[in-house]
């Protein structure tokens, strides 16, 4: 599990598309979003942890379809699948893998973009909090997507129509959190539903990961 996970890592670094354009989108929907609402500051600061976590969401989404589709082409996933590692294995490296070239570096960069935004102050612990524990679910939900769609012609369109409504969730505590954050109230509820769906989802998933790929690579 860890050369899948140390290959993978090398492998987004060589290819650029992990770190940089999943941050290059985010950048570019956040700085769009004035544009569209007007020069409002209070209405930017009101907005602003839905833009975020939509952002970030959508981020997430750009680079899902890598996950195993190189793999798949240059015929390593056969490979992989014949060898003693479990195939739930196999996914839980391809979501950490993901979350660390993708997720985490939004989560870096979030706190940043939100003065963009101007988040209330009291919400940016909040908003990093909130990536932190919500991301690692976008890419276990992304994994998953990803072995549904793995070998199918043009399947990044039907990988995201299969998994932006399973992300539903995760935006909406995920943004309910930072906004409570930032008015003052209490953010226990979504906290703890955000870190609920992602234990599920960590729990759950890469077994079904495993599943759709077994029969997949039938």
């Amino acid at each position: 599990m860890r050369a899948i996970l140390v290959r993978d890592l090398r492998l987004a670094v060589r290819a650029g598309g992990g770190f940089g354009l999943g941050l290059a989108f985010f950048l570019i929907v956040v700085m769009l979003v004035p544009f569209g609402v007007g020069p409002r500051a209070d209405l930017h600061g009101v907005i602003a942890p839905g833009i975020l976590w939509l952002g970030a969401l959508l981020a997430c989404l750009l680079s899902l379809d890598r996950i195993f589709a190189l793999d798949w082409e240059d015929g390593t996933l056969d490979l992989l699948a014949t060898s003693p590692l479990p195939l739930e294995m196999l996914a839980s490296a391809k979501a950490l893998a993901h979350w660390i070239t993708t997720g985490l570096p939004l989560v870096l960069a979030a706190p940043v973009l939100g003065l963009l935004l101007n988040l209330a102050p009291g919400a940016y612990g909040a908003l990093l909090l909130s990536l932190l524990i919500g991301s690692p679910a976008l890419s276990v939900i992304g994994t998953f997507g990803a072995a549904l769609t793995v070998g199918l012609r043009r399947g990044g369109l039907l990988l995201s129509l299969l998994v932006l409504p399973l992300y539903v969730p995760t935006l909406i505590f995920g943004t309910e959190l930072v906004r409570r954050a930032g008015e003052g109230g209490d953010i226990v509820t979504p906290l703890l539903m955000l870190g609920g769906i992602t234990c599920g989802a960590i729990a759950l998933l890469p077994f079904a990961s495993a599943a759709v790929l077994r029969a997949n690579l039938k």
